[in-house]
């Protein structure tokens, strides 16, 4: 950074900001780098193997296929970000499922009051498996494999052994298997554009105020185009008839704003708010930030409760696209949040990764599954693939660590 840029509060030129980032490539801090490169070569892979890949309805589906799994690596990002892993969120997602069947259809309980009750249970979920983790010091991998193993049982208690429940709820259905109106998906780009501009403001101001140094405006300006012209052609292959039948299918998928509203809420916690910055802080050394005043243990339930609470609306995505909910759900799709979360650029050693790193890993991991199914390899394909691409995810992530010689914490 030049010596003008420290005088006048700016973080130097664009050309500053240019080299600051080649730097950080080189001494190891990648971020999602690996995975947008792995994303657009598989694209240009699956488009050249299949004619079918690149198509209107294939595009459109690979979103829908991909949120239900983006949600679900999200939510495990709160507790990656500290070096802890929760492997029952997956079945946590199956028990509020339940839970939501035998209230809704056997009690007879509003449907959305049923939801809300799954939710809470997400939360009193994550708040136990915390509440061991954080004050009993016991292994966040012992804990969730003891509630992963207890909660399939649960599953069986609650819906029978091979119990399946229709889900009849039109509103339910709607979010994955329903568009909304052409005009709403502009209308839903504009909003993020502007609301995006509205907070940069925001948080330039605040730094201003508080005497931190602010990257150059144009910084600003660039990243807005990039993210209007991307998400623009997007939504006008959305809005293309995608329907192969006489009934015309199209529109922006009603799934899409509900993960994106998921992505900017937990991007705001994690960079603009002081849980964030504590997050990030427990996650790169939590004695140091206990030393710095932080209460660790309340950090750590909090991550834990987000965590399980998100995992649930993952399983209302699930049972909203199947049209069902079953005594089996959630026992392997966990393992794809974690892969997805991994991938994507989220460290499994804490204290480093974004949101977005979550939605660009399950984007990686859903193309491979959509690309392979396409092209007619067999299923046992899909997941060595998946494990070739986590494993050599975890190796880029552990080389990185050492290069740059340890954490690297958010400032």
């Amino acid at each position: 950074m030049s010596n003008t840029s420290l005088a006048t509060g700016h973080e130097g030129t664009l050309r500053d900001q240019a080299t600051a980032y080649f730097q950080r490539i080189r001494s190891g801090e990648m971020g999602a780098l690996p995975a947008v490169s792995a994303l657009i070569l598989l694209a240009i892979l699956f488009s050249a193997l299949s004619p079918f890949f690149l198509t209107k309805l294939n595009f459109a589906n690979l979103f829908v296929q991909s949120a239900e799994l983006a949600v679900l690596a999200c939510a495990l990002v709160f507790v990656l970000l500290l070096g802890e892993i929760d492997l029952a969120a997956g079945v946590t997602a199956g028990v509020g499922m339940a839970l939501f069947v035998v209230l809704n259809q056997k009690m007879g309980i509003d449907p959305l009051l049923s939801v809300i009750a799954a939710l809470a249970f997400g939360s009193l979920t994550g708040w136990i498996i915390g509440f061991f983790v954080a004050k009993i010091r016991v292994p966040s991998f012992v804990v969730t494999l003891g509630f992963f193993l207890g909660f399939q049982g649960l599953q069986l208690i609650m819906l029978g052994d091979g119990g399946i429940y229709r889900v009849d709820i039109p509103a339910i259905q709607a979010i994955m298997n329903s568009n909304m109106p052409e005009w709403a998906g502009w209308g839903m780009l504009a909003i993020m554009v502007v609301g995006s501009f509205l907070i940069a403001l925001w948080d330039r101001s605040r730094r201003t105020r508080t005497g931190l140094a602010t990257r150059p405006i144009s910084m600003l300006f660039i990243r807005l185009a990039f993210m209007a012209v991307l998400g623009g052609i997007a939504v006008a292959i959305l809005n293309e008839n995608r329907s192969v039948s006489i009934k015309a299918i199209a529109g922006v998928p009603i799934v899409i704003p509900i993960v994106l509203v998921i992505v900017f809420i937990g991007t705001f916690v994690l960079d603009r708010t002081l849980f964030g910055r504590y997050l990030y802080a427990v996650g790169g050394n939590p004695e140091a930030g206990r030393r710095a005043g932080i209460d660790v243990a309340k950090i750590r339930i909090a991550a834990f409760m987000i965590c399980s609470t998100l995992a649930v609306v993952s399983g209302l995505l699930h049972a909203s696209r199947i049209g069902s909910v079953e005594s089996t759900a959630g026992r392997t799709i966990v393992l794809n949040g974690v892969a997805a979360a991994v991938v994507g650029g989220v460290s499994l050693f804490g204290g480093r990764g974004r949101m977005m790193n979550a939605i660009v890993g399950a984007l990686v991991i859903s193309i491979i599954d959509n690309g392979l199914g396409l092209i007619g390899l067999p299923a046992g394909i899909n997941f060595l693939v998946t494990g070739g691409v986590l494993v050599g995810a975890a190796t880029i992530d552990a080389l990185s660590r050492k290069r740059s010689g340890g954490s690297i914490l958010r400032t």
